[in-house]
């Protein structure tokens, strides 16, 4: 049992089939979309922030992240909204939050929803 959550990890075998991988991914994908950076009204999904998102067969989540600025004040807020929600996903083993500056982040990088939701386009 984690000592953190009280849940039991879902250890899934070396050959986690791809059907698993995809819902696990995609419920990744919808929790990220519910973390906003305070100072911007879209998420951080749709921002362009993440950078990569995988899971390995164990089911350990490890996420490729950025800010938008390097000296992003409310970084630290916002890893720990993500990792604290991305913990809450059952059948998830371990969650790692890897803030990376390589490449820079730029504007380009938001959806097409996010530039709407700006005044961007």
């Amino acid at each position: 049992m984690d000592n953190k959550t009280g849940k039991q990890p879902v250890k899934l075998n070396d050959n986690m089939d791809a059907e698993t991988r995809l819902r696990l991914e995609e419920k990744v994908v919808e929790m990220l979309k519910t973390v906003f950076d305070p100072e911007i009204p879209v998420d951080i999904y749709n921002l362009g922030l993440i950078y990569r998102i995988d899971i390995d067969d164990d089911a350990n989540l490890t996420v490729d992240m950025t800010m938008t600025a390097p000296s992003c004040p409310m970084a630290d807020f916002i890893v720990e909204d993500a990792r604290l929600k991305l913990e809450s996903i059952e059948g998830l083993s371990s969650v790692t939050i890897n803030v990376v500056f390589e490449p820079e982040w730029t504007k380009d990088m938001m959806s097409e929803e996010a530039k709407l939701e700006l005044g961007m386009l």
